[in-house]
């Protein structure tokens, strides 16, 4: 074996081996098509594509939206709560399939009430699944709610109205959708009151849209995590003001590349935030659309990027330390990263 391969191979069983959280994914985003088809069929659903293949061969994005477009017409599929129990559980095998022990999933409630899919359906098949997980594997996990921020700000408003019947089971809110156009400044009012009734607070943020929104959204809506933000690079100012606060960057490389933020793996700028100091971890945020799951990030980033063993690990150790959990468990999680290690 040459050396080159050698190292290469060490650094796929050092990714494998790693016990990992995951803080950005959107569970409609891990609809396979497989399960797309079959939950189609049972609910009699008719979708635009006539094969799994078909299915696959849509995945070929130009931005966002035309993401968003093709993941709205799969979120159609989903209609009971059994529907969103096997939709998180095939999630969660993933999970144990690539080490994840700790997970926040976001969920997208306007996409169904807005179909007449009861709020109580779309959480309790989450929830119900992710006792589950902790039961059979231990895996430890948060709910996140999404407004989506090409509806409008009253729109969120009577979503977390809803939400507040389920406020033990829901951790915290956020942004998603659409981002050009739809600064974070539009759901300030919105924020604020959720921020009041307790909830956690993040935002996508600086994925398409300039380095203001970022801004906006540390300022305006005074989150706690920023979902991508790879657009902060373009600010000296603020790469201090997130490097100083250690603010966390929920970064997805694959959805980066597939939506066309980046032209390829090997402009990817998440070498250089990191190496600047700032608090990124690695996250799949829709894998079934974006060709993988959080092991298939990291081995992507090796493969393409000059990373080293040492950044995976702070990668994944900053997924632990930004994670919505008490400082107990972070230490454990910490912990078990270091027992891996040995």
């Amino acid at each position: 074996m040459s050396d080159k391969n050698y190292r290469w191979n060490i650094m796929i069983d050092l990714i494998k081996k790693l016990p990992k959280a995951e803080l950005h994914l959107h569970i409609e985003g891990s609809l396979e098509p497989e399960l797309m088809f079959r939950l189609a069929k049972k609910n009699q659903v008719e979708i635009p594509y006539k094969s799994i293949e078909d299915v696959r061969n849509a995945y070929n994005f130009t931005n966002l939206q035309t993401f968003l477009d093709i993941y709205y017409a799969g979120a159609n599929v989903l209609i009971t709560k059994e529907d969103f129990y096997d939709l998180t559980w095939e999630y969660i095998l993933k999970c144990v399939e690539d080490n994840v022990i700790h997970t926040e999933i976001f969920f997208d409630p306007q996409t169904h009430t807005e179909r007449g899919v009861p709020f109580e359906a779309v959480i309790t098949g989450i929830k119900e699944a992710l006792a589950d997980a902790k039961e059979k594997y231990g895996i430890t996990s948060c709910i996140i709610m999404c407004f989506l921020r090409h509806l409008s700000q009253e729109e969120a408003f009577d979503t977390l109205e809803e939400a507040l019947k389920f406020k033990n089971d829901i951790i915290g809110v956020g942004l998603d959708s659409s981002e050009l156009g739809n600064p974070p400044s539009k759901f300030k009012e919105v924020f604020k009151k959720a921020k009041e009734e307790g909830f956690k607070l993040v935002a996508h943020a600086g994925e398409e849209a300039d380095f203001s929104y970022i801004y906006e959204a540390l300022d305006l809506l005074n989150i706690n995590r920023i979902d991508h933000g790879v657009q902060s690079i373009k600010s000296p100012e603020l790469m201090q003001r997130l490097k100083i606060e250690q603010m966390p960057l929920t970064v997805c490389p694959n959805s980066n590349i597939e939506l066309k933020v980046f032209e390829n793996y090997k402009e990817h700028n998440i070498k250089e935030l990191l190496d600047y100091g700032l608090n990124i971890s690695v996250n799949s945020d829709d894998p079934a659309y974006f060709k993988g799951y959080i092991n298939q990030n990291f081995i992507n980033l090796h493969e393409n990027l000059p990373i080293t063993e040492d950044d995976i690990i702070t990668l994944v150790k900053n997924s632990f330390r930004s994670a919505f959990i008490d400082d107990e468990l972070k230490e454990a999680y910490l912990a078990k990263v270091d027992l891996a290690l040995q």
